[in-house]
């Protein structure tokens, strides 16, 4: 599979955010939000087997790993990584658009899947029939950039019961956009049950676009 970068660092985002993390990020994604802060997957990398990539994970002192992108389902090789590190017994968190199938995802795996408001430009591509396959342990982020994606966001919550579907329900601003204190506001004026996620990396090393 076509790797853009692997590298061990801080996990910033989800409800693992502050533990040390390994990362594999595979290139390229169908979707271009207009506020995506990882462009540099969309093409590149370096062509790498399943075997090789855990090689170069198992030198980090972790066991905890996150496969993300770009969008990750987009190769089919990935499974064969997922079911490898699974084997190798490494906690999985799968970073994912949410605009590809993903009910082929080993159960084990924690899936952090986005639904991507209207502000992304990519809300069309939601895939909501993969709402019906998460599980308690997965996770859904929306990424927020204006007072019109908040009320998007909320009636989806509402509308697809969403806090019970999963435990953890991730509203995060766009970095640089969307003042958190503004978001953090409009959740306590509803007393929305979800989570204020600030992507931590990006506070930790704010000029710094790869390894982290």
């Amino acid at each position: 599979m076509r790797i853009d970068e692997i590298f061990y660092s801080i996990q910033g985002e989800g409800s693992r955010r502050g533990r040390p993390c390994a990362f594999v990020r595979l290139t390229g994604c169908p979707l271009r939000c207009v506020w995506c802060d990882t462009p540099h997957a969309f093409s590149g990398g370096e062509e790498m087997e399943t075997e090789e990539i855990v090689r170069r994970l198992q030198a980090y002192p972790t066991r905890l790993v996150c496969v993300t992108g770009g969008e990750p389902l987009a190769q089919p090789a990935v499974y064969e990584l997922l079911d490898r590190l699974l084997d190798d017994a490494w906690t999985v968190l799968l970073e994912t658009s949410g605009a590809l199938d993903v009910t082929e995802v080993p159960a084990a795996v924690h899936r952090i899947v986005d639904l991507k408001a209207p502000g992304s430009g990519e809300s069309h591509r939601n895939r909501w029939s993969n709402l019906d396959d998460l599980r308690r342990h997965d996770e859904i982020k929306i990424v927020i950039a204006d007072r019109d994606d908040y009320e998007w966001a909320r009636r989806k919550i509402e509308e697809y019961h969403l806090t019970q579907r999963v435990e953890t329900v991730l509203l995060s601003p766009v970095h640089g956009v969307l003042d958190p204190a503004r978001l953090a506001e409009w959740i306590l004026q509803d007393g929305l049950p979800v989570v204020l996620q600030l992507q931590e990396h990006r506070l930790l090393w704010p000029d710094r676009t790869r390894g982290v």
